[in-house]
């Protein structure tokens, strides 16, 4: 089975219905924090995502089927004086795992990134998450360091 794999159109209703479960979905795992989605969250995140610009989503379908998706967003890079592609979001759904569907997605947004002359793909993975560690290192992601003496970077929050 081929996964067909495409960039989300925010104003076709079954891709919004489609991002919302599979974002509910992430956000039930434990990986996701283990909570389903507020209801306002899942009842504003295609619009709010619809209104940036920068924002964009990459859906994977498997026999007409949502399975996957992968949020990303647009930035910029002081040091290459080039844009970015930062993921933010990988979901896989859980009966779906373990059928090279994140690469087929993560393939998917390097072309998208390529043609946006992008300097790098940037994204977080949970110290625990090791399969997902396992498949990011498979596809060329490493960690974040500038100067081994330094350490690698550590990705650090608060919460407004």
């Amino acid at each position: 089975m081929t996964p067909d794999v495409f960039l989300a159109d925010y104003a076709n209703p079954r891709h919004a219905r489609d991002i919302v479960a599979l974002l509910d979905h992430y956000a039930r795992d434990p990986m996701g924090g283990g909570e389903p989605l507020d209801d306002a969250v899942a009842q504003s995140i295609v619009d709010k995502l619809a209104e940036r610009s920068f924002a964009f989503t990459v859906l994977c379908y498997l026999d007409g089927q949502a399975v996957g998706l992968v949020n990303c967003f647009e930035s910029f890079s002081t040091f290459k004086a080039r844009p970015l592609v930062n993921i933010h979001d990988i979901v896989v759904r859980q009966d779906y795992r373990g059928r090279h569907l994140s690469h087929a997605m993560l393939t998917y947004v390097e072309r998208i990134a390529r043609q946006k002359d992008c300097c790098k793909i940037t994204l977080e993975v949970l110290e625990g998450n090791t399969a997902a560690q396992a498949a990011y290192k498979k596809f060329g992601f490493a960690s974040y360091e500038l100067d081994p003496q330094m350490g690698k970077a550590l990705f650090w929050q608060k919460w407004l």
